[in-house]
C-alpha cells in the first residue's frame, strides 16, 4: 500500500483505522470516467459509516488535502468524499450490494487493500500491483 498515491494511502489507512470492511481501489484512469480513483469501502453501522467519513477528513485536512464536495448525511447508506482525482465511497453493506460499483467498473484495475484480520501471505501480486497506483 506505501505505493499508492500518498491522499489515497492516508485515505485507506483512515478507513482502516475505523475497522471498514473490504476496502478496494478502483484505478479509473483511462475508463471514461470523471475521477481517476474510487476508494470503496463498507461500514457495519450508522455510526461506523460516519466514522470512517470523519477519519478520512481529518487525516487529509492534515496534509492540506480537503474534499471539493461531500455527499449524505447520517443516516444514509452511502457517503460520498469527492477529492478531485479520487472519490471515496463509504458504504452501507447493504448498499454497497445494491449499487455494486465493482460491477459496473469491471473493467477497472482492482486492488483489494487488505485489513488486519487478513494473513500477512495473502496475494503478493496485490503488492505488485498496487506500486504501479
Amino acid at each position: 500500500m506505501e505505493h499508492f498515491r500518498p491522499a489515497i494511502r492516508w485515505a485507506v489507512e483512515a478507513a482502516q483505522e475505523k475497522q471498514a470492511v473490504d476496502i478496494t481501489v478502483l484505478k479509473l484512469s483511462g475508463k471514461g470516467a470523471f475521477a481517476e480513483y474510487f476508494v470503496l469501502c463498507s461500514a457495519r453501522s450508522q455510526p461506523q459509516m460516519q466514522a470512517i467519513a470523519d477519519a478520512i477528513e481529518e487525516r487529509l485536512r492534515r496534509e492540506n488535502v480537503r474534499p471539493a464536495h461531500r455527499e449524505g448525511t447520517f443516516g444514509a447508506e452511502w457517503l460520498l468524499l469527492d477529492y478531485g482525482n479520487f472519490i471515496v465511497h463509504i458504504f452501507s453493506e447493504s448498499a454497497r450490494q445494491y449499487y455494486d460499483l465493482e460491477r459496473l467498473w469491471r473493467d477497472a484495475e482492482r486492488f483489494d487493500i487488505r485489513g488486519p484480520e487478513d494473513s500477512p501471505g495473502r496475494d503478493a501480486a496485490n503488492e505488485s500491483d498496487a506500486a504501479r497506483l
